[in-house]
């Protein structure tokens, strides 16, 4: 069963949710436009806000339900979190793009979720704080994934978790550093000004 889980949650975690519905709905490849990159920014840049809202929701669905579902059928704690971190690393290296994915903050945001719904919500809260202040999206996704780090140390009993979820922040950190380059060097895009950083 632990076998089949992982199996599940890395496909599930492929599943290229802004491309395919860019494909279902008529518009351009998001991989062609914009950024380039698969997820819910590029895709609402580049496709509509109706599209980006569905991949951000798609995004986040394909890392909690793997996680939902095993800790219905799952007893150990370090069997689920790696279920958690094989549904990002799905979204990462999807089996279906040749291994060519997204940043992972969405799908990072859908596994927190099922594991801490209240470091997730802290962390959320740290996001919209570093947005409202400095206006950089990927400023706000890079504090949010180590605060949540944070937080499942100080609030979340099943300290197996904190390990997967610095591997998830160390993931999300190295997929954002062209990113981190650009806010060093000032030259990244604000949230509202001119064009939208991206997340994703």
């Amino acid at each position: 069963m632990t076998f089949f889980l992982i199996l599940l949650a890395y496909f599930l975690g492929s599943i290229p949710t802004g491309v395919v519905l860019t494909k279902v709905f008529g518009h351009a490849d998001p991989r062609t436009q914009g950024s380039r990159n698969i997820g819910a920014t590029n895709v609402l840049r580049t496709a509509g806000k109706k599209l980006g809202i569905l991949t951000l929701l798609g995004d986040i669905l394909k890392g909690f339900i793997p996680v939902i579902i095993a800790q219905n059928v799952l007893e150990s704690h370090f069997w689920i979190g790696s279920v958690a971190l094989i549904a990002f690393i799905g979204h990462l290296y999807p089996v279906f793009l040749k291994f060519k994915g997204g940043k992972g903050v969405a799908t990072g945001l859908g596994i927190f979720l099922a594991l801490s719904y209240l470091s997730t919500l802290l962390a959320g809260i740290v996001f919209l704080l570093v947005v409202f202040k400095w206006r950089y999206i990927s400023l706000g996704s890079l504090a949010a994934s180590a605060a949540v780090v944070l937080f499942l140390g100080l609030l979340d009993p099943h300290k197996i978790y904190i390990p997967f979820a610095c591997i998830v922040a160390a993931l999300i950190f190295y997929r954002h550093r062209e990113n981190i380059e650009r806010l060093l060097a000032g030259k990244e895009n604000k949230f509202g000004v001119g064009k939208k950083a991206s997340t994703e």
